[in-house]
């Protein structure tokens, strides 16, 4: 019985099954794992010796799982507003990133972006950027679950010099993340503009012989492809799919316009996307299809970019406005209901990150990572429907608990890993040394 606790919230939202709202049940974890879920008296008789944490008014519910972001980039949060994705990147981030990106620039927003993250719900994260060790090493200072993947550009950055040099540190890094807990890792080419044909070679080979996602941006707005189509004579998804990179093993990001065919082409090659909605509308990029897409069969997560572009990291901010842009862009207010939103969320971001069998419901031999959602606000008063008030209502900032392999990261809103005086004023001095450069 050592270490056994159980949780006892008012409502108790596993996901799977499907649409079940338990209430007055307890979740019984230990050593990381889910062990149990079962009604309160039953929980009484069971499990007695198990240390008990109350959490009246609240919702128990999996961890939500971001499928796409740039922690460091979080240092960025409200540099550069109201541009066009080109113009966004080519006068403003990419200037400014030659100027500061640095291993310091990235453990520190990493650090900055993980206590956001774990304070709004949010339990496992998929990172693309720079010096992905320091990544590693600002999500340890919270505890944050990742996916860490490395950027493959066809130009010098400040991680490398060159395409090849990009590789050659990529595969670096995953000799060194071996082993580390929490960690998955993979490719990150840039997009279609920045990799050239010899490097997406290069990459499919060595996802083939490594077993490593490749996570890429793709159809991210309508100049893209229109850009693409001028030097390549075709769209980015006919060109990728000619070098063979169309595949379960690509995790497309963004997806804003696709044809008939393409979305067939994707359906049939297992393509999982992630969606965007809240930097894709910041940025007018456009808005990936998602109810044709999960009517295909195609696996959809959700991701918030990074706060450079959204401008937070509120995955239940992320899991509203897709929900409402599928109702607006369809005309049917049926279409990706509340439940379906959340898994979305959870479920549906851990099958994106292929971490389906331990994390995104809450179920006995799962890992522990789970979130309490308070509803007792006025502002969610009355709660006729707790899944609708989850959908609907709530924001991160309703957040009390966060847990991550039954490790207990923040609890009544305050945080039991994340030194916040300590990371102000490290963002402080981050954030004037970049307004000196301006």
């Amino acid at each position: 019985m050592a270490n056994l606790e159980r949780l006892q919230p008012r409502w108790l939202l596993p996901i799977r099954p499907s649409a079940t709202l338990l209430i007055d049940h307890d979740l019984i974890h230990q050593n990381g794992q889910i062990i149990d879920i079962l009604p309160r008296e039953t929980a009484n008789q069971d499990y007695p010796l198990a240390t008990c944490l109350p959490l009246p008014g609240k919702v128990l519910m999996p961890g939500l799982v971001n499928c796409h972001g740039h922690a460091a980039m979080t240092l960025l949060r409200g540099y550069a507003d109201d541009y066009k994705l080109m113009t966004w990147l080519n006068d403003y981030i990419w200037p400014v990133e030659a100027k500061v990106v640095s291993p310091e620039f990235v453990e520190a927003g990493a650090w900055l972006a993980a206590t956001e993250m774990i304070q709004s719900g949010t339990t496992c994260a998929a990172d693309s950027y720079f010096f992905r060790e320091s990544t590693v090493e600002g999500f340890a200072k919270v505890g944050v679950r990742s996916q860490i993947t490395t950027p493959i550009l066809n130009f010098p950055s400040a991680w490398a010099d060159s395409e090849r040099h990009h590789l050659d540190k990529s595969l670096n890094f995953f000799e060194w993340a071996v082993g580390r807990p929490n960690l998955t890792t993979g490719f990150a080419p840039h997009a279609p503009y920045t990799v050239s044909d010899g490097g997406f070679e290069q990459i499919l080979r060595y996802s083939n012989d490594l077993d490593l996602i490749i996570h890429l941006h793709l159809h991210e707005s309508k100049e893209e492809i229109t850009l693409h189509h001028a030097e390549h004579g075709n769209r980015p998804i006919a060109r990728l799919r000619a070098l063979g990179l169309i595949n379960s093993r690509l995790q497309a990001v963004h997806m804003t316009d696709l044809t008939e065919v393409e979305i067939n082409q994707l359906a049939a090659a297992k393509v999982r996307i992630a969606h965007c909605p809240e930097s894709n509308l910041k940025l007018a990029s456009g808005i990936c299809p998602t109810q044709t897409l999960l009517k295909r069969g195609i696996i959809v997560g959700l991701g918030t970019d990074g706060a450079a572009s959204n401008n937070d990291l509120d995955m239940f901010q992320e899991l509203r406005a897709a929900a409402m842009l599928a109702k607006v862009t369809s005309g049917d207010p049926t279409a990706l209901d509340a439940f379906s939103a959340l898994e979305m969320a959870t479920i549906g971001g851990a099958e994106f990150l292929g971490l389906s069998d331990l994390i995104g419901s809450l179920e006995p031999g799962k890992a522990a990572d789970m979130i309490a959602v308070d509803l007792s606000d006025i502002r969610h008063q009355p709660v006729y429907h707790p899944i609708s008030q989850l959908a609907y209502t709530a924001t991160g900032q309703d957040v009390t608990h966060t847990w991550v392999a039954g490790q207990l990261l923040y609890a009544e809103r305050q945080h039991n890993s994340s030194d916040v005086t300590a990371l102000t004023a490290e963002v402080a001095r981050w954030q004037a040394k970049i307004q000196g450069m301006s």
